[in-house]
Parts: structure tokens; sequence; C-alpha cells
């Protein structure tokens, strides 16, 4: 029998989870055996600051919409379709991260990815 089928879950795949939302990154850092490698703790801390800036970014740009598109001529109206097009964004982010991680890459995303390394290695 393998390590994997004995422990559970490869740090690959475990370092895929955290990205699936902020929860299984949470459980992660605190679950043996994960939280004593270096490589699923990195991912599930960059999973979880991942979460917060696209929280943040969502709440900005959603009230910022909220405000300045209903004022807008018709012909700008468009700009509402800012907010899923972000979001799109957010998800390609975090199926590359995902990727990544099954992959045994550590990809750093830039700031975070850094936040990230330092929580996980400091």
């Amino acid at each position: 029998m393998s390590d994997t089928a004995i422990n559970g879950l490869s740090d690959e795949t475990a370092g895929a989870i955290a990205y699936i939302t902020f929860l299984p990154a949470v459980v992660f850092l605190f679950l043996p055996p994960y939280n004593a490698s270096p490589f699923v703790r990195f991912h599930a801390w960059q999973s979880i600051f991942l979460s917060i800036v696209a929280f943040v970014c969502d709440v900005i740009l959603g009230t910022i919409l909220a405000i300045v598109v209903p004022h807008l001529p018709f012909s700008l109206y468009g700009l509402h379709l800012i907010w899923p097009i972000t979001d799109i964004v957010w998800l390609a982010i975090w199926i590359l991260c995902a990727v990544k991680a099954v992959n045994n890459e550590r990809f750093e995303l830039p700031i975070i990815g850094g936040m990230a390394d330092h929580m996980a290695n400091g």
C-alpha cells in the first residue's frame, strides 16, 4: 500500500482541494497530516488570501456599479457586464491554481503568493 492510501489524500490532491472554497483550506491548516506539509499549507493560505481578495474586489466593484450604472446613458449600459467578466477571471485563476497544485507545482500569485509562502513557512 502506498503512503497516499495509508495517510489519505496526497499533498497534490489536498493542495488542489484547498482551492474549491476557503473551507477545505482552513480545514487543511488544522488537520494532520496536511498541516505538516509546507506544500499543502502554502496552497491553503494562497486559497484563503485569494478568496479574501476576490470577495473584497467583488464588493467594491458591485458597489461602484450599483452607483454608476443607473446614471449612465443607455449606450454605456453594457458596463454592467464588468462584474460577470471579473467573476470569470477569478474562476480562471482558481482553476489555474488548482491545476498547478495537482501537478505538484508551487505556483505563486503576485503579492498573495508571497504572503502565503510567508504564512506556510514563516
